[in-house]
């Protein structure tokens, strides 16, 4: 069974910035794909960044120019550098990663930006 478990999380001021982390069960290059989402309260769960096996990224247009994703293949490691954080950016981050058809989730990281 495929683990992915976030890391990172936590309270930021307004304009801030944080760095989240993913660590994998395995070879994160025997994935498709692997990102980032997040779950704002009483919202649905929306992407902020994707990379696929070859290194192509892509954010979310909320996500372009403040976000960075990243990874470690050795360490089996995703990360998401956030910056210029604000209130709208408040909302729980998960890793995800996809093989064929199979998508899997971690449990999520909380972020919450507020001063």
């Amino acid at each position: 069974q495929v683990q992915l478990v976030e890391s990172g999380g936590g309270l930021v001021q307004p304009g801030g910035s944080l760095r989240l982390s993913c660590a994998a069960s395995e070879n994160i290059f025997d994935f498709n794909a692997m990102g980032w989402y997040r779950q704002a309260p009483g919202k649905e769960r929306e992407l902020v960044a994707t990379i696929n096996v070859g290194g192509i990224t892509y954010y979310a247009d909320f996500a372009k120019g403040r976000f960075a994703i990243s990874r470690d293949g050795p360490a089996k490691m995703v990360y998401l550098q956030m910056g210029s954080l604000n209130a709208e950016d408040t909302a729980v981050y998960y890793c995800n990663a996809r093989r064929l058809s199979r998508s899997f989730w971690g449990q999520g990281t909380q972020v919450i930006v507020s001063s």
